[in-house]
Order: C-alpha cells, then sequence, then structure tokens
C-alpha cells in the first residue's frame, strides 16, 4: 500500500529542522543577543510564573551561546553594561537573582530576566543546539545567556509581595 500524501508531508515535516519562533516578546532580547553579543539563538514560547501577579503568563525564552576571550565573570559585567547601553532599562522593582547572575530588564512591551552562566547547564535542546551553532574561535571560552520575558508590568504594590 502506498502512502498518502498526507502522511507524505506530515513526515517530511516531522524530519525537518524546527522552524524558528518569532515571538514578539522576544525580538529585542534575541536580536541583541544575536547582533551586539554574536550569539546563537534559540527562541521558544513559554509560560512565566509572574511574581507580581501571581499568575502564569504567557512569554518566550531565549536560550543563547556564544564565545568570549574575557572569561566568563568578567563577561557577564560586560554583558549587563551593553544592554543598558543599548536601551534596556531597570524594571520597577525588579526583584533580582544577583547571586544566579541573573538581572531583570525592560524593552518596549517586554520584561526580560537575563542570566549569563558559563559552560552548560540546563541540558535542553535549545542549549544544545544554540552551543552547537556557536563555533568558538581560538583563545575563546563558551558562555550562555537564558533569557525569560513577559509583558511589561508595573511593579507589585509592596503589601503584596512576599
Amino acid at each position: 500500500m502506498a502512502p498518502t500524501l498526507a502522511v507524505l508531508v506530515s513526515l517530511a515535516f516531522a524530519m525537518s529542522p524546527a522552524q524558528p519562533v518569532n515571538h514578539p516578546l522576544c525580538v529585542d532580547a534575541d536580536a541583541f543577543l544575536r547582533g551586539d553579543r554574536q550569539m546563537k539563538t534559540v527562541v521558544e514560547h513559554d509560560t512565566v510564573d509572574d511574581w507580581r501577579t501571581r499568575k502564569k503568563q504567557v512569554g518566550c525564552k531565549v536560550t543563547a551561546a556564544g564565545g568570549t576571550t574575557r572569561g566568563v565573570q568578567p563577561e557577564a559585567v560586560f554583558f549587563y553594561e551593553r544592554v543598558r547601553a543599548t536601551g534596556w532599562v531597570r524594571t520597577p522593582d525588579p526583584r533580582d537573582a544577583p547571586n544566579e547572575g541573573s538581572l531583570r530588564f525592560r524593552k518596549g512591551d517586554a520584561d526580560c530576566l537575563f542570566n549569563v552562566y558559563g559552560p552548560p547547564m540546563l541540558m535542553t535542546d535549545a542549549e544544545d543546539t544554540a552551543g552547537d551553532q556557536r563555533v568558538l574561535k581560538p583563545g575563546e571560552v563558551r558562555y550562555h545567556v537564558y533569557a525569560m520575558c513577559m509583558k511589561a508590568l508595573p511593579a507589585a504594590p509592596r503589601d503584596t509581595l512576599s
């Protein structure tokens, strides 16, 4: 029995590389990571637990891999300097996780939590894909950025924060 056209199309689609996600909340973060930081990126849809509203919000995430000759720690400092220099501003009442190297920034309609780290630690397909695409140049060490973005919202009232 010959396969139907629908089966052949389904197989071709399943075997083709994943199509890039163009999520509006991740456009600026993705453009910054690819353009300014020369990183390879994978953008995916995501659901973010928003501490301000205590609700799940529709969002997206960008997993990026790059190379640096500075070392990961100095690169992280430089990274956040570049984020600010390219028009991102700190979110109101950011509730950062500085011990984890994470800072929240806003650009346009998106609030993004950027996390800079060294060797792979997420163990996701997106991290592997970005790392495989960004070949290190001589003298470079690998570093990664994971950004979670959601709709920009006002700061939470102080009496609701815990």
